[in-house]
């Protein structure tokens, strides 16, 4: 029996994100996975998948200078998912970037045992929670997550990109219980990062007084 266009993009639309990830880390290896066949292949997943995507390396450990070059797309994606845009847009300068398939792989090959943990934690809970105007709300937050991602504040990526990943991925799973612990997570990097620009400040302060005097 044939299946119709129709009923293979609802199959499409039931495909996790995990499974999205490890099918394109199925390409054959002369390939190079383009930012933009991402979007494409999560489907109505693109908004919370790339979030996700972007934000996760910040978890993991990376090279001096990453959160900057990887919040900049964070921040285009919030600022559409804030306006209640319903599929993301990113310039060509992002879309077009590849990576190789050795370095997609063992990008995905390291976060997928913690997706597929989360994705089966995650429900569909506390509906009113996951109305499009809370949606724009979250879109707002992780706007905010993102610009503190991209500022150079020590000690303060790794707490935020967390709330980005977990406010993601209950965004994907309608779960209104995992957005409040993304907000939770949220709040508590917030606090971490202006903690530590107050002590910066003040530490500064106090070196500037004793070179005065």
């Amino acid at each position: 029996m044939r299946r119709s266009a129709a009923d293979l993009s609802c199959a499409k639309d039931r495909q996790s994100l995990s499974d999205v990830f490890e099918e394109l880390k199925g390409r054959p290896r002369c390939e190079h996975i383009v930012v933009g066949s991402l979007m494409l292949a999560a489907g109505d997943r693109a908004f919370g998948g790339l979030l996700f995507l972007f934000a996760l390396p910040n978890v993991l450990p990376t090279p001096p200078g990453m959160s900057s070059v990887l919040g900049v797309p964070l921040i285009l994606l919030s600022v559409q998912l804030a306006f209640g845009r319903r599929t993301p847009w990113l310039p060509g300068v992002i879309a077009h970037r590849s990576l190789k398939h050795a370095d997609f792989v063992r990008l995905v090959e390291r976060m997928l045992p913690l997706l597929r943990w989360l994705e089966r934690v995650l429900k569909p809970r506390l509906a009113l929670l996951t109305t499009p105007l809370v949606e724009r709300l979250i879109g707002v937050l992780c706007l905010v997550l993102a610009i503190v991602l991209v500022l150079p504040i020590p000690f303060a990526n790794i707490p935020t990109a967390a709330a980005i990943c977990v406010l993601a991925l209950a965004l994907l799973a309608s779960d209104g219980v995992g957005l409040l612990i993304g907000l939770g997570l949220s709040i508590v990097s917030l606090l971490i990062a202006c903690g530590t620009i107050y002590a910066f400040v003040s530490a500064g302060d106090t070196v500037l007084l004793q070179l005065a005097d």
